[in-house]
């Protein structure tokens, strides 16, 4: 550039301004483009540590949080042929309200008059069942007087039992001290033979011992066939027990075979009964059947038949009624790796379709047209798309969301988790790492609950 100057002034001999080159090229302009680039930079660096707010994202669908809030279907319970429809598709309805009317086409249940039948085989059981029941009770009577008569005779040989019993105790007793007597006298009996051999005791004395030792024996021998005589006593008393009993026992058995076998004939008429019962409770439930009526106020909607006189097959499906009155709910599905990330209770932000919103992923409190909502259900099993499936309920006292919002209504959910910069957020992103959980610190009062516990 210098050189370029200097031959355009040597051209002009060295007197002549050279302002248009100056204007053209800026030779002596000052350039403030490292100024920027440092500016940005800065910009740049400071803006790495701007606060941002983690979160998941997760696609669902408007639901509702109870079963009998979603759209439900309509089935028949008899299979008919359809006489006629009360209402068409689109129809309101209330709960009770007629909407067709079935006509039978099984043979067994066309005859007029079917009920009436029924209830004659009824009266007939049940005059049958009268006459057995009266056989019952005259044979509780006969085992009432059977049982009373061996209670007497049962009662008479359980005091001979215990007589005989309190007599071996006392012919135990007298053996035993007659047990004690010969110990003593076969003692005294060895110590006088002691004596005698050291001189210090005559025959005479001797024998007067072994006398005394010898009646000692009689008595105990004798007391001993007393006691043994007194037990098989004891037991011939008990042997004529388990005799009585068992005489007893055949006779009670007896009388109480022909009253099982009468109860047995009872038993079987009152099946017969209860299943005739069945039946014409059956046949009564299946005349109400003809009508089918709205469970709960709704739209019609799916009719599946067309026509009059078309047949209908048990549980077939006629239509589908919207239930009128429901409580909404969020159904959305997230990641196995994002799962550990939500628990109930969780609150969590939501952009439904059709309602216009500006999100701004890390600044929710910038963010408009966002409805809050609640964790109630995570589900434990892995829904068809390899996802887990949680429900999402409304927050009282929160912004309420759209009244018009329908069933099937497709919703973003933004669950918010830990507040962290920018550069943290980016480096885990390229790094592929999960998102940092966060929970709420406890306050003090429930940390003082925990600690006495």
């Amino acid at each position: 550039m210098q050189d370029i100057k200097n031959r355009i002034q040597k051209e002009a001999g060295g007197k002549t301004p050279i302002t248009s080159f100056e204007k053209i090229y800026f030779g002596n302009h000052k350039s403030n483009i490292r100024k920027w680039f440092y500016g940005i930079l800065i910009s740049l660096f400071l803006f790495l540590f701007l606060p941002w707010t983690q979160n998941i994202r997760a696609r669902g669908a408007v639901t509702t949080l109870r079963q009998e809030y979603r759209p439900q279907q309509l089935n028949t319970i008899i299979a008919g042929r359809i006489v006629k429809w009360h209402v068409k598709e689109g129809d309101m309805v209330k709960k009770g309200d007629t909407i067709a009317q079935l006509a039978e086409i099984k043979d067994a249940y066309l005859d007029p008059q079917l009920l009436d039948r029924t209830k004659e085989q009824m009266e007939a059981k049940v005059a049958s069942v009268s006459s057995y029941t009266d056989k019952v009770n005259a044979t509780s009577e006969q085992m009432k007087a059977i049982e009373q008569s061996r209670g007497l005779k049962l009662e008479q040989l359980q005091n001979k039992i215990q007589q005989n019993t309190l007599k071996i105790i006392s012919d135990s007793m007298d053996m035993i001290a007659a047990n004690n007597d010969f110990k003593i006298a076969e003692a005294q009996y060895k110590r006088q033979l002691v004596m005698r051999d050291s001189g210090l005791a005559s025959l005479v004395q001797v024998e007067q011992r072994n006398q005394s030792m010898q009646s000692a024996l009689a008595k105990k021998m004798s007391a001993e066939i007393k006691l043994n005589n007194t037990r098989t006593d004891l037991t011939n008393a008990k042997i004529e027990l388990n005799q009585t009993q068992q005489e007893y026992i055949e006779k009670y058995s007896k009388a109480q075979g022909d009253r099982a076998a009468a109860q047995s004939e009872i038993a079987s008429g009152k099946g017969e009964i209860s299943k005739l019962q069945n039946q014409f409770a059956n046949y009564t439930i299946r005349n109400g059947q003809y009508f089918l009526i709205a469970p709960q106020d709704g739209q019609i909607i799916n009719a599946s038949k067309a026509g009059i006189n078309e047949i209908v097959k048990e549980g077939e499906t006629l239509l589908e009624i919207v239930p009128k009155n429901i409580g909404l709910a969020v159904e959305i599905y997230v990641k196995p790796v994002d799962l550990p990330l939500v628990e109930k209770g969780q609150r969590i932000n939501m952009v439904f379709d059709g309602f216009p919103a500006v999100v701004f992923s890390g600044w929710p409190a910038a963010s408009i047209g966002m409805f809050q909502g609640q964790i109630a259900a995570i589900e434990n099993s892995v829904s068809p798309n390899g996802m887990f499936r949680v429900l999402i309920a409304q927050v009282d006292g929160e912004k309420p969301w759209p009244p018009s919002l329908k069933i099937g209504t497709g919703v973003n959910g933004i669950a918010l988790l830990n507040d962290v910069f920018i550069w943290y957020e980016l480096w885990r992103n390229i790094n592929g790492f999960p998102p940092d959980f966060y929970k709420a610190q406890e306050s003090k009062s429930i940390k003082d609950a925990k600690k006495k516990k």
